[in-house]
């Protein structure tokens, strides 16, 4: 008789062959006496085993079903339902991508409650990993696990990090049926790509807003979760389901002595990679730039030009008047600003004697901070990027895009805190760009997405 069972993250199988191993994922393992293939393999291999002729049996899979389903359950949107039968009709496998504040929690919570088994929910940071588990004890009336930040309790419903995925999947992969990886575009990098080819969950589902990565790996999540099976964007849910908005790009001129500050550090910056024939366009451009850059005092100079060029752009005084026009113009509004590194936001905070968040805030600060700007007690919160995604963020009318990365994503994160719908509301953002400056180009490569044109 075959014989299936899991080990350290893998699938190994006993008692024969099977036709058609080699295309399950299969390999000889001499020292084992077995034949070994990952655990991702799970339902291909089954399925296979169903249909042949020999006895087998799965000593694989140690999960069952839920003590019970959703006990507090909520009316689905039209393409709430759609997504999920989108999921369904792909083998319960697959991509849903949906703005920020479209619920795709309540998407995932549904999918729980469809298949009936154990599930794991993975996260990228603490703070989703509690909002998730509140939401889930809230709606299922039954222990949620948590595993990760100091805590490892394993229940029927279990929320991880992609952190403690990474750590505890080769003795955790065998005990959920349902594996739900939330901002899933986090999935693809090397060390979180191996949990999800350790876990033989059958049925598996990735929520994002934005699957897209610039590395290109986004291509490794069709074999690691499945292809996407439904889609809606910003611009088709405004007005129905989110908050209508606009988008306002204010281009900020530097002063004279500004600019010739900004213009003699690029020149040491841009200088030493055309003295190294360094290509910042290629994929290997930044890296090169950092070692070269330690290895002699004129690549020291030309760091310390790139870091001086950007803190120039990125928190010019002259983009510090307009923030202090916009409060004043939106002084009854609740408001976000946005900068890409703490300094700014700090000087932004002092300036302006408004709260600020960064990754350094204490969990519990953070919590507090967040409960009073969801209660109106804060009108305005400061914020480098610990808010672009993952935190559900009370709704705001504005936001100011003070400076950000190039990250299509960052920017529809942005943008998506400043959604969820309020009555009437109609949200805008405004994004302060450093005219003739790198950022202005960085700009145009963020704005490449549909909800900006």
């Amino acid at each position: 008789m075959l014989t299936l069972t899991f080990h350290a993250g893998t699938l190994e199988l006993r008692g024969g062959d099977l036709p058609q191993a080699a295309q399950l994922g299969f390999v000889p393992d001499p020292r084992a006496r077995c034949l070994r293939a990952p655990a991702r393999r799970y339902a291909a291999i089954l399925t296979a085993l169903h249909r042949g002729d020999a006895p087998y049996e799965d000593r694989a899979k140690a999960y069952g079903e839920l003590p019970h389903g959703l006990q507090v359950r909520r009316t689905l949107r039209s393409y709430q339902s759609e997504a999920l039968q989108g999921w369904e009709a792909q083998g319960s496998q697959g991509l849903v991508v949906l703005p920020t504040g479209a619920g795709k929690t309540l998407v995932g919570m549904e999918a729980i409650h469809a298949k009936n088994r154990h599930s794991l929910i993975v996260v990228p940071t603490l703070d989703l990993m509690r909002q998730w588990a509140d939401r889930l004890r809230l709606h299922f009336k039954q222990p949620i696990g948590l595993v990760g930040g100091g805590s490892h309790q394993v229940e029927p419903i279990t929320v991880t990090t992609y952190d403690s995925a990474y750590l505890h999947m080769d003795h955790l992969g065998n005990r959920f049926g349902l594996i739900l990886f939330d901002e899933v575009h986090h999935l693809p990098g090397a060390s979180y790509a191996l949990a999800a080819q350790s876990a033989l969950a059958p049925f598996r589902l990735g929520l994002t807003a934005t699957p897209e990565r610039d590395d290109g790996r986004d291509q490794l999540l069709d074999d690691l979760v499945g292809p996407i099976c439904y889609a809606k964007h910003v611009d088709q849910l405004a007005g129905a389901y989110l908050a209508d908005y606009d988008v306002e790009r204010i281009t900020v001129e530097l002063s004279p002595e500004e600019r010739a500050a900004y213009d003699a550090s690029r020149a040491l910056y841009t200088g030493f990679l055309r003295q190294q024939g360094i290509r910042m366009s290629s994929g290997k451009g930044w890296s090169e730039f950092i070692m070269r850059s330690a290895r002699s005092e004129a690549g020291r100079e030309a760091m310390a030009g790139y870091q001086d060029q950007r803190r120039l752009a990125f928190a010019a005084p002259s983009k510090l008047e307009v923030v202090d026009d916009l409060l004043h113009r939106h002084r009854r509004d609740q408001m976000l600003i946005f900068t890409q590194d703490n300094a700014t936001a700090h000087r932004i905070s002092e300036r302006f004697l408004v709260p600020v968040i960064t990754h350094q805030t204490k969990v519990a600060e953070r919590s507090d901070l967040l409960d009073r700007f969801r209660q109106g007690d804060l009108g305005i919160l400061a914020t480098s990027r610990v808010l672009n995604e993952g935190v559900d963020v009370p709704a705001a009318r504005v936001a100011i895009v003070v400076s950000g990365s190039g990250s299509v994503r960052e920017h529809v994160q942005r943008l998506g805190r400043i959604l969820r719908p309020d009555g009437e509301k109609r949200a805008v953002l405004y994004e302060l760009v450093a005219g003739n400056t790198g950022e202005a180009r960085t700009s145009e490569r963020r704005r490449r997405h549909r909800a900006y044109r």
